[in-house]
């Protein structure tokens, strides 16, 4: 089956509305004509509006980088889904290794959040990953295997498809490391095998993105790998030019 490639933008908390403004007047003139991949930035709740209001009627796509399962509550400095989508916001990433990490973000929630955004029309940017030390201890895949399983577990079968899932081995986040295409390629396969364990059909559709330290010189090898869908892209995400040499990439 044909997957889209989809390369996204993560801006984590960078970039204010001027700064995202002459991000996005660099970058759209250098994708205009990217068809055959999907592109998204994804940035801080802030720069939301201001960005799908200078994005309308191109080929970039916004997406928020959190929310709360709950479509309201006495949640306060959450964001819920209706008041993402309300803003024409296309999807959301879900359960980065920051927000693991940083701010407590469990698998159990995570069950509760993928559902939410599809019900509400978002697109829910899955990520999973194992840290240096499981690797080495040989756990990487029982790591994928929960964080797999409990965040989809409450995914209508008929809607998995509409889940996109980035592997980021969290040894690799801004740290300048990357999984060889050995690695990338074995994990993102086992990520694709654990979805077929749900439905064979939805595993061929979903699209399964690789993350971390993805840069334009080795963008195009990581994307031609087999079952590597595109990309979630951090630190090479904040400059216009480096990150529509990853789109183009993602041409080839």
């Amino acid at each position: 089956m044909s997957r889209t490639p989809f390369i996204a933008g993560n801006w984590k908390m960078y970039k204010t509305q001027a700064d995202a403004e002459m991000f996005i007047s660099g970058l759209l003139p250098q994708v205009s004509s990217s068809e055959g991949v999907d592109v998204a930035i994804c940035v801080p709740f802030t720069d939301l509006q201001a960005m799908v209001d200078s994005t309308r009627g191109s080929r970039v796509q916004v997406f928020a980088q959190n929310m709360h399962h709950a479509a309201e509550g006495a949640f306060t400095g959450e964001v819920s889904a209706p008041m993402l989508t309300e803003l024409d916001v296309h999807g959301v990433v879900l359960g980065h290794s920051e927000r693991r990490q940083f701010f407590g973000e469990t698998d159990r929630e995570l069950a509760l959040k993928v559902p939410a955004a599809l019900a509400a029309g978002l697109v829910p940017i899955l990520c999973v990953g194992e840290t240096e030390s499981e690797r080495e201890a040989g756990e990487t895949e029982r790591k994928l295997r929960h964080q797999v399983q409990e965040g989809l577990e409450q995914v209508p079968r008929e809607r998995l498809a509409e889940v996109v899932v980035a592997y980021e081995p969290i040894w690799a986040i801004g740290t300048g490391k990357v999984a060889t295409p050995d690695q990338a390629q074995e994990a993102c396969a086992f990520v694709r095998a654990l979805v077929a364990g749900i439905d064979a059909d939805a595993a061929q559709a979903v699209r399964v993105q690789y993350g971390g330290s993805v840069k334009p010189d080795n963008a195009a090898e990581l994307l031609a790998l087999p079952d590597v869908d595109g990309a979630l892209v951090g630190g090479a995400a904040l400059d216009p030019g480096s990150f529509a040499k990853i789109v183009e990439a993602a041409r080839a």
